[in-house]
């Protein structure tokens, strides 16, 4: 059965509460420039019913603290965002004092922390996982500047991050956010090692996210601290593949209603299929390659057959595997013949062999194919080139959408060319 869902939604008035507050400035206080139109449209965003990915992580911090829960945000440039997208610290432009609006939200009531961290991975996540276990009452977050960074902390995520409840009991509610995605910024900027955490995944020890929306993101949060089943929040460390391009993704919105109601999805259907048994092809996605996926599947479908009946189905939680909630989907479209798993990382990377062996399991007594788009296997976690980056995530979507049968026929061309030699 689909898991029991607890609603994480938040009040239309706490919403314009926050809003209100974070646009507001003391008398004197001059906004940058290049900032005062970001403070406008977050102003006016629940009357254009549009609400982005920063705002909604705002949102989420800010209802949290309207409920009595402090925030506690490190890492590396914090306060204004990695992508310059999250700006709850503000500088006066005019004499450089600091203003952090939320700390104005509810004085007294609950705290709202953040600190930019030096770049030493190992030291502030070992203490941020300390202070998550020291306050279970707190929402204690640490954000990599890039998710690549995450590597320095790997002692710390290897032994007590994933393991300290296996080991000696002792449950942690840290949140890490880890900026995720090929986008051409070569191996250094590209992968928070989606494929670790997942090989680390057991005993539900750890939740994995790797979400589309801003409400989803928005529900994710607010689930850490009021999504048990008895309200007071899931005490198990939290990995999100947090995005870059989607920050500013024109589709990448939610409307005021999604963040009112409801709760995070672990699996999100494919909304614009009107048919199901129309579909011949599910192509399976978690993340940001669900956009360009989405964007291919509109380009080819005036021409592509494959493409107008392909349904695209995101993963949203990767761990724990959400088993029910993917069966029902795949068996909704009963005409389907084939599961294609796509992603950006390298076939040896990212979320493949762990959904591999799961879905089969899911697809065992079905005649279906299980495919696999993506890149091949590779050493480096991404390309150093950007021209080879946009040949192969070309590539990959033309893989995604190929139909089997001329997979098929390729490959046994090649067999066929070997023995020849």
């Amino acid at each position: 059965m689909p898991q029991d869902l607890p609603p994480t939604g938040a009040s239309l008035l706490a919403l314009e509460q926050v809003i209100l507050t974070i646009t507001e400035f003391p008398t004197g206080f001059t906004v940058h420039p290049k900032l005062a139109r970001m403070v406008e449209k977050r102003a006016a965003a629940l009357r254009e019913n549009s609400i982005d990915w920063a705002l909604a992580e705002t949102l989420a911090f800010g209802s949290l603290m309207l409920e009595g829960t402090s925030v506690r945000l490190s890492g590396q440039d914090a306060g204004r965002g990695t992508f310059s997208q999250r700006h709850v610290t503000y500088h006066d432009y005019e004499s450089g004092a600091v203003y952090n609006p939320l700390l104005q939200l509810v004085p007294g009531l609950a705290k709202f922390e953040v600190y930019n961290s030096p770049l030493s991975e190992y030291a502030v996540m070992g203490f941020e996982f300390g202070y998550s276990v020291a306050d279970p009452l707190s929402l204690v977050v640490w954000e990599a500047q890039y998710g690549d960074f995450v590597n320095g902390a790997q002692i710390m995520i290897d032994q007590f991050v994933a393991s300290a409840e296996s080991k000696w009991g002792q449950p942690s509610g840290l949140v890490l956010l880890l900026p995720h995605g090929q986008e051409g910024g070569g191996p250094e900027h590209s992968s928070a090692r989606l494929e670790r955490f997942l090989q680390l995944s057991a005993e539900n020890n750890l939740q994995v996210a790797n979400c589309t929306t801003p409400a989803q993101y928005f529900h994710l949060l607010r689930r850490q601290m009021r999504g048990g089943p008895d309200r007071r929040g899931l005490r198990k460390p939290l990995i999100v593949m947090s995005p870059k391009s989607l920050l500013r993704h024109p589709q990448v919105i939610s409307t005021v209603e999604d963040f009112t109601k409801g709760a995070f999805q672990p699996v999100l259907d494919d909304q614009t299929v009107s048919d199901p048994k129309s579909i011949r092809k599910i192509l399976l996605c978690s993340g940001k390659v669900y956009y360009e996926v989405l964007a291919a599947r509109e380009a080819r479908k005036a021409t592509d057959e494959t493409a107008a009946h392909t349904a695209i189905v995101r993963v949203e939680q990767l761990y724990p595997f959400p088993e029910a909630e993917l069966r029902s989907v795949i068996e909704r479209y009963s005409s389907a013949s084939g599961v294609v798993w796509v992603q950006e990382e390298p076939r040896n990377m990212g979320a493949w062999i762990f959904m591999r062996t799961r879905l089969q399991r899911i697809m065992a007594n079905e005649a279906r194919a299980l495919g696999y788009a993506g890149r091949p296997e590779s050493a480096s976690t991404a390309p150093g080139s950007p021209k080879v980056h946009a040949r192969e995530q070309a590539e990959l979507l033309d893989q995604a959408f190929a139909p089997p049968s001329i997979a098929r026929r390729w490959r046994k061309r090649l067999v066929k060319r070997r023995k020849a030699k």
